[in-house]
């Protein structure tokens, strides 16, 4: 995570393998959130039929940002809620409790293609509870586990607190366990021991790593590409987002190791402390804004290590159509996709985008993607090589089109701030 040491080792390994492959390296500084998890239990000590002296065990995960219990704990009786309205309607019974939102992940549309949007409407409940139960008066939030594998996996991530609202400690209760406490609370009333003692520290000094491979004839005109560099700390980040950063590292390895050097320059970047908002990204943004007209597409690959299957991109109908030649040089590893997107696509590229630089990513199979997302399961045997090796020949024949075109792709119109 960003502000730990384990986030400083990744950043001198990945810069010293930038140097290793003779690319410009510069360490961009940037201040870190520092945010450590402490200890953290639950268990059911009260419910119907409850055997004599027997409590149930649950595990859970602190969400990001979290504020802590108290060091004994909290006891308090559980409401169970299927949606924010449904919390509105039973406000009055919320108060001195513990809300749990019990929204099952969609993996319907995660097997359908639409992994993004099932992750986007059950994150809302990830991002949002904590207020919307204190609003009501409860003492601690909980959230069904964001996930479409469930092997009693916890699954953690960023949470924020409105201002002006008392801030609550929550955390994410794994499927299984969700689903018993709503069975249970369906029998009576159910009573729940929370502890957690995550701590936010001072911010620390970080940085993102920018590596140039510089252009031959336009050095001033930059194509970045790039992942993020932090992780969850239940596990090691393979996925989210290690992947990107070597899919990243690797477009720069292969193009020196072809001995081809694009016209622009092509900018690799791994990001700090995107999972705590996207504060790399920004960054970035604030300290090279005024090269907005100067970076002429950015990149970033943050959706796993599934198989590509094309491209997607934030551009304009003739944007597109610039990018019809690349269909045919991706035939041979099936990453024939083109899919124009109504809106920025990546997280830490956002504001480039919104400023009217063209962005892309990899469209990847992310079905399942959110089985292992923040969770103590994201490790590196979820990656396999093949697709890591094609994700590298995707991104590397769209960054060098982009690089050595001889026109720019058509910038976007400017969004709103």
């Amino acid at each position: 995570m960003s502000g730990s040491a384990q986030a400083q080792a990744a950043i001198d390994q990945v810069a010293a393998v930038m140097r290793a492959d003779q690319l410009k390296v510069t360490l961009q500084p940037m201040k870190a959130p520092h945010w450590v998890r402490g200890a953290e239990s639950a268990e059911l000590v009260e419910y119907a039929q409850r055997p004599k002296g027997i409590t149930q065990a649950l595990q859970l995960t602190a969400l990001g940002g979290s504020v802590a219990t108290p060091a004994e704990g909290i006891v308090a009786p559980v409401l169970v809620v299927r949606s924010f309205a449904e919390l509105t309607a039973r406000a009055k019974e919320a108060r001195g409790r513990i809300v749990l939102f019990d929204i099952p992940f969609d993996q319907d549309l995660a097997d359908n293609g639409q992994a993004g949007p099932a992750y986007g409407y059950t994150s809302a409940y990830r991002r949002g509870g904590a207020s919307a139960a204190a609003k009501v008066g409860a003492v601690a939030a909980l959230v069904r586990a964001i996930g479409g594998a469930n092997y009693r996996l916890t699954h953690t991530g960023q949470m924020t607190y409105e201002e002006g609202v008392a801030k609550i400690p929550t955390a994410a209760l794994t499927a299984e366990d969700a689903g018993l406490v709503s069975r249970l609370a369906k029998r009576g009333s159910v009573s729940m021991k929370l502890v957690l003692t995550p701590q936010t520290l001072p911010d620390v000094d970080s940085f993102n790593v920018l590596g140039d491979l510089i252009g031959s004839e336009k050095p001033d005109e930059i194509v970045l590409i790039s992942g993020h560099l932090d992780s969850w700390d239940l596990a090691t980040g393979a996925i989210d987002d290690g992947a990107g950063v070597v899919a990243a590292m690797g477009v720069a390895h292969v193009l020196k190791e072809l001995k081809l050097r694009p016209k622009r320059t092509l900018r690799v970047v791994a990001w700090m402390s995107e999972e705590q908002g996207i504060i790399g990204g920004r960054a970035y943004y604030d300290q090279l804004k005024s090269t907005v007209a100067k970076h002429a597409a950015v990149i970033e690959s943050d959706f796993g290590a599934g198989k590509p299957l094309g491209l997607e991109a934030y551009a304009t109908p003739s944007g597109m159509n610039q990018l019809q030649a690349l269909r045919d040089v991706l035939l041979p590893i099936g990453a024939t996709a083109l899919r124009r997107s109504e809106r920025p696509v990546g997280s830490d590229i956002g504001a480039w985008q919104a400023a009217g630089v063209p962005g892309f990513e990899a469209m990847l199979d992310g079905r399942h993607y959110f089985d292992y997302h923040h969770s103590p399961a994201d490790t590196l045997d979820k990656v396999d090589p093949k697709n890591l090796q094609r994700m590298v020949a995707t991104l590397g024949v769209l960054a060098y089109y982009l690089a050595d075109a001889p026109q720019l792709v058509e910038r976007v119109p400017s969004l709103p701030e």
